[in-house]
């Protein structure tokens, strides 16, 4: 496994993965922050693509990533991660509306653990699923990651971020 760093608004990201494929990407904080394993190795090129792509997109010019993907999970986590990719950027859907989408409509706690579980956040946008109620829930990077990624989309606006009490992170 190979694995490089990249800086971002939110912090600076573990970017993890075979030489052709990403399979991670781990944000500094949060409790599904992920750290270095034992034989890794660090190499820069496999990834320029991958910051080339995350860096247009922290920079507001990017909303749709182009990119080859490995996340590594169970069928039904993987059917999840595949419905997170057709939610739209700039667009948010409950966990409820997420289990329907894949076909298992009782299954909203299910997906929200699949959802939880997503190895590549950002680019399979895991961020853009919030509660049935409008508020944001968990996220591996923290909620305050959450709401800077949702405002970068224009979900949110900064006051939004602020009204629920979330620190926010300027994005861009």
């Amino acid at each position: 496994m190979y694995y490089s760093h990249m800086d971002s608004p939110v912090g600076r990201l573990l970017l993890a993965g075979n030489g052709e494929n990403l399979t991670l990407i781990s944000f500094p904080t949060g409790h599904k922050r992920k750290q270095v394993q034992p034989g890794w190795r660090e190499y820069a090129a496999p990834f320029g693509e991958t910051k080339r792509q995350l860096a247009a997109y922290f920079a507001g010019e990017l909303a749709d990533f182009d990119l080859p993907l490995e996340p590594k999970g169970t069928p039904f986590q993987l059917s999840v991660w595949r419905a997170l990719l057709t939610i739209p950027y700039g667009q948010t859907i409950s966990y409820g509306q997420l289990a329907e989408k894949i076909g298992r409509p009782t299954a909203s706690r299910a997906v929200g653990a699949a959802n939880g579980n997503n190895p590549i956040p950002v680019i399979i946008p895991c961020h853009r699923v919030i509660g049935s109620t409008g508020k944001l829930t968990g996220f591996g990077g923290g909620i305050e990651v959450k709401a800077a990624l949702l405002t970068l989309e224009g979900v949110l606006a900064p006051d939004d971020a602020r009204q629920q009490d979330l620190p926010f992170a300027e994005a861009g």
